[in-house]
């Protein structure tokens, strides 16, 4: 099986003044094709490491399928959690749940924040169907610190290429930017397919 980066689900252009088109364009382009070119590479080495029976390098390329693999499936949920008409706050079953499981949006958003803050990576919200309730993680790189049974419903990538040519070392501004892009249908759907797997 071979991974293909796809389209933006938008114009390059879209999310500005937010995310500036030139960021999109390195990042969806350049970066996220990298994540996918890496994992195709990490499977090509395995497959044939298992055909020649040689093992030699096969933990570094399971290692790479994990990093790489991550990476190209956060990017995927990232640009489809953004769009021109985001910004507005959840609605529905998943403004409930957070209301339920945090408190209230605000609170969900200030420990999401903080999540965005601290990660070398990625703050994502997640379900975690071991415990049936949503929480904030902190994801370094894209596979360390990722919560077993738990399923992406919110993704922010704050790697520094993401921001750092619009906002420089402010990764605040940027985090505050991002929920001004957010399109919440599309955490809600993945919230909804969550609970019918597990509740």
């Amino acid at each position: 099986m071979s991974y293909e980066l796809d389209p933006l689900p938008y114009e390059y252009d879209a999310l500005e003044p937010h995310i500036s088109e030139q960021v999109l364009t390195w990042h969806h382009d350049t970066h996220h094709q990298g994540y996918v070119n890496g994992w195709n590479a990490a499977e090509e080495t395995l497959e044939a490491n298992r055909e020649a029976g040689e093992f030699g390098s096969s933990a570094g390329a399971l290692r790479n399928v994990t990093h790489n693999g991550s990476g190209h499936i956060l990017h995927d949920l990232f640009w489809q959690n953004m769009s021109p008409e985001g910004g507005d706050e959840p609605k529905g079953a998943l403004a409930d749940r957070i209301a339920e499981d945090f408190g209230s949006y605000d609170a969900w958003k200030g420990e999401f924040e903080a999540a965005a803050g601290a990660a070398s990576g990625w703050a994502l919200l997640v379900y975690d169907s071991f415990s049936n309730q949503l929480r904030n993680v902190v994801v370094d790189k894209h596979d360390q610190g990722a919560l077993w049974g738990a399923h992406p419903v919110l993704a922010l990538d704050v790697w520094e290429h993401s921001y750092y040519h619009d906002y420089g070392p402010a990764r605040g501004d940027f985090v505050s930017a991002f929920f001004e892009v957010v399109d919440w249908d599309e955490p809600a759907a993945r919230y909804e397919q969550a609970v019918e797997l597990f509740e």
